[in-house]
């Protein structure tokens, strides 16, 4: 589900950042963890959890974005069942693969003004 953003959210700072830029970053800081284990998932919440009321932009990305996070877990935790059957691998080499481009792909549309659901992704909130 593809929406663009309100004219009158575009007066919105979240920390201090334009609002498009904010729900890039959103979208890109679950890249984090490549630096630091752990960071791509609490940074992207955290984000989220400040900015939620101020803005039903922000929300939906952030409602996006854990949906895909708490899927990935999920899709992770089966993989490392499946590796006693060696098959598990594969998964969890494309879960890795999913979440690089669709980190990149939400930030591109984030940037564009649209939000965009990850695909294969179950919907908790």
């Amino acid at each position: 589900m593809e929406n663009e953003i309100n004219l009158h959210d575009k007066d919105l700072k979240p920390w201090g950042m334009e609002l498009k830029t904010f729900c890039m970053l959103m979208h890109l800081s679950q890249l984090s963890s490549s630096i630091i284990p752990g960071l791509g998932f609490i940074l992207p919440i955290v984000m989220w959890a400040t900015n939620k009321e101020s803005s039903p932009i922000i929300d939906e990305h952030g409602k996006n974005i854990l949906n895909w996070l708490i899927t990935s877990l999920i899709y992770i935790g089966i993989s490392c069942v499946l590796m006693l059957i060696f098959i598990g691998v594969f998964g969890l080499i494309a879960i890795g693969l999913m979440s690089l481009i669709f980190a990149i792909i939400g930030a591109v549309k984030a940037n564009d003004n649209v939000t965009w659901k990850y695909p294969l992704t179950i919907s908790f909130f």
